[in-house]
């Protein structure tokens, strides 16, 4: 059985975001509760100025940002 994939159409981030989780069918509030975390990640990262896409951040960005979390 072949899962269905969707692919947003939006070019923003964000957007892209709500729109597969509103294909899923994901309640208002688990979207908003994502698209905080996403943007917490992204400002947590760019704190010292610069600002990066989460497309060019890896597993040692997500380590980083785990690893303060805990702490």
């Amino acid at each position: 059985m072949n899962p269905v994939v969707y692919l947003p159409q939006s070019r923003r981030l964000l957007e892209q975001v709500r729109e597969v989780l509103r294909y899923k069918h994901y309640s208002l509030k688990t979207e908003q509760a994502y698209l905080y975390w996403i943007r917490f990640y992204v400002r947590w990262h760019g704190r010292h100025g610069q600002m990066q896409h989460p497309r060019d951040m890896g597993g040692a960005e997500v380590n980083r940002h785990v690893l303060a979390a805990r702490s």
